[in-house]
């Protein structure tokens, strides 16, 4: 296995652990994460804030295991297959974890899994017709939204938060639009390949 799978399995494993850390009844086995008030109303926990780290470091490994592969010419089949799966686990799984905690809008993980089963069903069809579908530049700019929107959800939407404005809420509807639109455009580009003959 070369490096930038090695890098693609380490994201799984961290976007499971990651999972399982914020879901885990820590409570019931008498686990308790610090919490601190700060900037007068706003109160942080631990938990989130290694939540947030952990989520950093598995999203620097996806910017590097891309850009390795392409670099060093490393790009293989195995490696594709998994840095999707990869990102899936870890943006998808974390949007429903982040749902059921009630900090964001369960419409925004609804949106996005349904577009990312519409694209990747248009990807198969295409696939079997032996055309390959890359990823759109609203693809891209979802991607970042969604990104830059988690990141900020970790870490309490700092230091928007102390001048009132909710970035991290807006980055992500803006990613959950993006994703629509894009998704169209996947359709769009790919609908002949869904005509009957």
């Amino acid at each position: 296995m070369n490096l930038p799978n090695r890098i693609t399995m380490t994201r799984i494993f961290l976007a499971i652990l990651l999972i399982i850390f914020m879901i885990f009844p820590f409570d019931l086995c008498g686990i308790y994460f610090p919490q601190y008030q700060v900037f007068g109303s706003l109160t942080i926990s631990i938990q989130y804030i290694i939540g947030g780290i952990v989520f950093l470091v598995a999203s620097v490994s996806d910017f590097l295991d891309g850009n390795i592969a392409r670099k060093r010419k490393l790009v293989t089949d195995f490696g594709k297959v998994m840095d999707a799966i990869a990102d899936k686990v870890l943006v998808n799984g974390l949007l429903v974890v982040l749902a059921c905690n009630g900090v964001i809008n369960v419409a925004i993980p609804v949106i996005i899994i349904t577009r990312d089963i519409f694209v990747d069903s248009i990807k198969m069809v295409a696939g079997s017709k032996g055309k390959a579908v890359g990823a759109s530049i609203l693809g891209k700019l979802k991607t970042i939204c969604m990104m830059c929107g988690l990141t900020l959800t970790f870490f309490y939407n700092l230091p928007f938060e102390l001048f009132n404005v909710n970035v991290a809420t807006g980055l992500l509807y803006v990613a959950t639009v993006l994703s629509v639109i894009s998704g169209i455009q996947y359709y769009q580009v790919n609908k002949e390949f869904f005509k009957e003959k």
